[in-house]
């Protein structure tokens, strides 16, 4: 069950992660066909950092979040986590007593904080049931853990008996990561943790995050559709298109130098800062591809500017242009694309 072949200092890695659907139909609901929502996923996530999963609504960054954590089953694939107490292990060996013991140290938020906290319990409730379930505190050990993890995210220890209909849409956000930090893991999937947050908030959710990393040595997994969230908050970047990884960068170079036009065009809509600088918007052609019928090729070639015939026939694999630079293009060493200044 232990994994002794896996990259230095990578506390997760994603091998050709998979996660089909099945389109069914008629009386008897047979399988006619399947959803892709990730299709053949590669990526690692460092000890300490934030990698972070861009693009569009639809993509797969969600389901492939929710497929490292295994709240989905991956239909194809390997996720192997470096965890304390289990060692190097592929969860898809575990038993769900040996999951149980992997949660602890690997955690997610939900992106809508209304929706993911129970109206019926307290916030002490929601962020003492994990330390309840996994036996940890109880009696006035309890009540002073919850009120110490409080105090970490930035709420008051006086707020644990009220209910989460009371807390604005930031600290509903705060509580989430209570319940996150409630068990000290080291590894958090964050699912588009402040999309549904006022730009203010978002910063102040975000800059807690960076605090609590440094605190309390955590490595995450950010997913959002926002470049700029991306931009700010992560040391290396992933861009999803249709189930697939298109390229992975270190934040800095991916923002500066773009290799795949689909990322080139995201970073044409990140808005700037100096109303006096404008820049050409690149608009695509078409709609997205349909996961369930995805084109010949390289999926993005019915929108993509620089397409040529290589592009409508051969499906590009992701291949390594520089060092920690991947990319799934065709055209990546000839082509010049523009990058956010």
């Amino acid at each position: 069950m232990t994994e002794q072949a896996t990259s230095d200092g990578a506390l997760l890695e994603v091998r050709n992660l998979k996660k089909y659907f099945d389109i069914r139909k008629g009386f008897l609901r047979r399988t006619v066909g399947y959803v892709k929502a990730v299709d053949d996923v590669t990526f690692s996530v460092r000890k300490g950092e934030t990698f972070g999963l861009v693009g569009e609504s639809g993509c797969g960054k969600t389901t492939t979040g929710r497929c490292i954590v295994r709240l989905l089953e991956a239909t194809d694939g390997e996720v192997i986590f470096d965890d304390v107490d289990l060692g190097r292990v592929s969860l898809r060996d575990l038993d769900k007593a040996q999951m149980h013991v992997l949660r602890r140290n690997a955690q997610i938020v939900f992106q809508d904080p209304y929706s993911s906290l129970n109206p019926r319990m307290t916030v002490k409730q929601i962020v003492a049931e994990p330390l309840i379930v996994n036996r940890i505190a109880r009696g006035r050990e309890l009540d002073d853990t919850v009120a110490d993890v409080l105090r970490v995210v930035g709420l008051r220890p006086e707020y644990m008996d009220r209910y989460p209909h009371a807390f604005s849409g930031g600290q509903r956000q705060r509580i989430s990561l209570a319940r996150a930090l409630a068990l000290r893991p080291k590894f958090i999937v964050a699912d588009e943790p402040v999309s549904a947050l006022d730009v203010s908030v978002q910063a102040q959710v975000l800059n807690l995050m960076r605090m609590l990393q440094e605190r309390l040595n955590l490595t995450y997994l950010f997913i959002a559709h926002d470049l700029s969230v991306i931009e700010h908050i992560s040391d290396r970047v992933g861009v999803m298109y249709v189930g697939k990884l298109v390229e992975v960068a270190e934040a800095e170079e991916l923002f500066l130098s773009p290799l795949h036009p689909y990322t080139e065009a995201l970073m044409s809509a990140v808005p700037r800062a100096d109303p006096r600088r404008r820049s050409e918007r690149i608009v695509l052609a078409g709609e997205v591809a349909s996961p369930a019928h995805p084109p010949p090729g390289c999926y993005f070639h019915p929108r993509c500017r620089y397409a040529q015939e290589q592009c409508r026939i051969v499906t590009p694999e992701l291949v390594e242009m520089s060092p920690g630079h991947q990319v799934s293009c065709h055209r990546a060493h000839e082509l010049q694309l523009r990058g956010v200044e």
